[in-house]
């Protein structure tokens, strides 16, 4: 199978002043970062704060450039200088913070189909109903169409920039910490729309993270950054069952581990018995 991403000696140095009496200098924070990842398949980026993980998400999400590498998406060279709005809409982002990546003064349904006034030729009864169907599609309700971001929950924001990066149907979506800012019981939520959309449209997840017992939970394959190089790289069991290098097992032992199919289990207990609504 053709890969849908596939990245290969990524570098990205960053200049640094060197004050009055000194000469500047650069800080190389991703030191030749190479994979790929097949369609459908989940990539998740792991490691602590500083390895370089959300630096490569910019890239990936064609926000900064590269110093140095090569990016192709579904075989086709990626670069900005030559970027067109068809490999733009190709790779869309949902970051960490739902409150602050939403607009607050913009109504739900002008927020969804901006993208589409900006990447396609639809009119606009046609924006209209492909957002109101992906506002439902998400777990939200068409009378959400004309509310503002601050009259929601924190979960319930998160599936709308779900929601949005959707709309202009990409290849690959770009996960930076998406329920790292959520309550337990609503991250079980999110992941399980992740994964339905997921199986749904075929998307292809680079899902970064810190939390390892969601990473076990969603991904297929792990990639382990540290100082910005890949340490280790794998499929979900074998780097979880026998991690190989050092590093990878000290980030192992030192992460607290949340069960996630026990939070998904209390869910169901309360949908079951009627407690609460989706978040």
């Amino acid at each position: 199978m053709t890969a849908v991403l596939d990245v290969r000696n990524i570098i990205r140095d960053y200049a640094v002043s060197g004050g009055l009496l000194r000469k500047g200098a650069s800080v190389r924070a991703l030191k030749g970062i190479s994979f790929s990842i097949e369609q459908g398949r989940t990539l998740a980026i792991v490691g602590e704060s500083g390895c370089g993980k959300s630096t490569l998400a910019r890239i990936l999400t064609l926000i900064d450039p590269a110093t140095e590498g090569e990016m192709y998406l579904d075989g086709q060279r990626v670069s900005l200088s030559g970027l067109t709005p068809e490999l733009r809409r190709k790779v869309q982002i949902v970051f960490q913070n739902p409150y602050g990546s939403l607009n607050p003064r913009q109504k739900v349904g002008d927020m969804l189909m901006e993208p589409l006034i900006l990447n396609t030729k639809d009119d606009a009864k046609t924006r209209r109903e492909k957002a109101m169907a992906m506002l439902i599609r998400v777990g939200l309700q068409a009378e959400h169409f004309n509310r503002y971001p601050h009259m929601f929950s924190g979960g319930q924001r998160q599936r709308l920039a779900i929601a949005r990066a959707l709309m202009v149907n990409p290849r690959l979506l770009v996960l930076d910490e998406p329920v790292s800012a959520l309550d337990l019981s609503v991250q079980a939520q999110v992941l399980n729309l992740l994964a339905d959309l997921q199986d749904e449209f075929d998307l292809t997840y680079v899902f970064i993270s810190h939390d390892l017992s969601v990473v076990r939970y969603i991904a297929d394959e792990v990639m382990v950054m540290y100082k910005g190089e890949v340490v280790e790289f794998g499929t979900r069991e074998a780097v979880f069952a026998d991690p190989q290098h050092d590093y990878t097992r000290k980030l192992f032992a030192a992460t607290p581990v949340t069960d996630i199919e026990a939070i998904r289990a209390r869910v169901a207990r309360r949908r079951a018995a009627g407690i609460g609504s989706a978040a």
